[in-house]
């Protein structure tokens, strides 16, 4: 996957060159640990904000800061793997902190996609967004997926089958 999974760096030199040739970026981001229905909802509809789709992977150090023990299932090359194997997706890059403002700052998107389980009012990036000038959309479906509640249906439906 070199040349969807590639590093903030060499992806802003890339982004350089789609703005210059008029297309519209939108970046969204996550953990995307354990890759369900609701992931691929907000990517394909984050897809929709614009040409080209970036999506920023939180690394494993990070996700275990923000998710707790235990997390991430699965680790960040393999998560980056699966991500940029969805169709809608144009590259994925790999960020080393808590938040997005840095890697915001560094490929200067024109929107950036959300889930709908936040407002523009209540995203924590929303200042970092704001000085770049792109757009916040909230997009994809009702937060009715976790991965924290996969997690747990897996765990009991092993304790159910003896496992």
């Amino acid at each position: 996957m070199g040349e969807v999974v590639l590093d903030p760096a060499t992806l802003a030199q890339r982004l350089d060159a789609h703005r210059r040739a008029g297309r519209r970026i939108v970046f969204t981001n996550g953990c995307f640990d354990l890759l369900h229905v609701g992931h691929t909802r907000l990517i394909e509809a984050a897809r929709r904000e614009g040409d080209v789709l970036v999506v920023g992977l939180n690394d494993d150090a990070s996700v275990r800061r923000l998710k707790g023990p235990g997390r991430p299932v699965q680790p960040e090359d393999e998560r980056a793997e699966l991500v940029a194997s969805l169709r809608w997706v144009d590259y994925v890059t790999i960020f080393r902190e808590d938040t997005v403002d840095a890697i915001l700052r560094r490929l200067r998107p024109d929107v950036h996609a959300k889930g709908t389980d936040y407002r523009p009012g209540t995203l924590p990036e929303r200042a970092t967004v704001e000085a770049i000038g792109a757009r916040i959309a909230i997009v994809g479906d009702p937060k009715d997926h976790a991965t924290k509640d996969l997690i747990a249906r897996i765990r009991e439906s092993a304790r159910a089958a003896g496992a």
